[in-house]
């Protein structure tokens, strides 16, 4: 299994539009940014989309390219690279979704080339070379993270956007065991009311009770980033924060 961050920002991105701290000035004088959280996973010929945020899924993926596309949910920062992709021609792309009846603007009502297929928590969804697990999070909309067992019975969790986790997905991933995770952390700490994100207290808890060999952060923040530039060599040893275009796992036939 090839496990490829894609994208690893919040809402907003780094750099943030019209911003002037330090995280937004040292990535834009770098030519670092962070685009809208999302994941490709590669295995047994399958190559799979988790969200789908990013406005050049077009110009990335040639006709044919992507097996499905799996979305956590309908929060504009994780679909809008539907809106421009479904115009296209060619086969139906399977698109697996949470059970939201709303989902966003006008996608239900005007599919194209998207082959929307709803989803139900815990049942494995699965096509070549990959399982897809869907695992209820707890945000603002219905929200599913997913674990993933590839041909060789490696184990991948891709959880964002969520405020800690829902004690039933916390007790199937203890069990689950998961190698490695993928794990939203969009606020350094200092927020006044926690919701709908980790900061980063709650996501080292997770990681804590979780134990995977490796914990990715992921859905940071610009606020994220500026704690990272004097704070990253204090995270434990097996957490770091990823980055667009990370290869996580280069095992793409497994």
């Amino acid at each position: 299994m090839r496990i490829t961050l894609l994208g690893t920002g919040d809402a907003g991105g780094v750099p943030l539009h019209g911003c002037g701290c330090r995280a937004c000035l040292w990535a834009a004088e770098r030519g670092l940014k962070r685009r809208p959280a999302s994941a490709l996973l590669e295995c047994g010929g399958a190559r799979v989309l988790v969200d789908a945020g990013l406005c050049d899924l077009s110009e990335r993926f040639a006709p044919g390219a992507l097996s499905a596309i799996f979305l956590t949910h309908f929060h504009p920062d994780h679909v809008q690279g539907l809106f421009h992709l479904r115009w296209g021609l060619g086969k139906a792309i399977p698109v697996y979704v949470p059970q939201d009846v709303q989902g966003c603007a006008d996608l239900y009502k005007n599919p194209g080339l998207l082959d929307f297929h709803p989803v139900s928590e815990f049942r494995p969804i699965v096509m070549r070379g990959l399982a897809f697990i869907p695992l209820p999070l707890s945000h603002s909309k219905p929200t599913f993270g997913y674990a993933v067992e590839g041909l060789s019975g490696r184990r991948f969790a891709y959880l964002t956007d969520t405020c800690g986790l829902p004690l039933a997905t916390e007790a199937f991933l203890r069990a689950f065991k998961p190698a490695m995770l993928a794990l939203d952390c969009t606020h350094p700490g200092g927020v006044d009311s926690l919701h709908n994100h980790n900061d980063l207290a709650e996501a080292l808890k997770i990681a804590e009770a979780l134990k995977p060999a490796k914990v990715w952060l992921t859905h940071l923040s610009h606020r994220m980033d500026a704690w990272l530039l004097d704070n990253a060599s204090s995270l434990p040893s097996q957490v770091a924060a990823g980055q667009d275009g990370q290869v996580l796992l280069e095992r793409p036939g497994s």
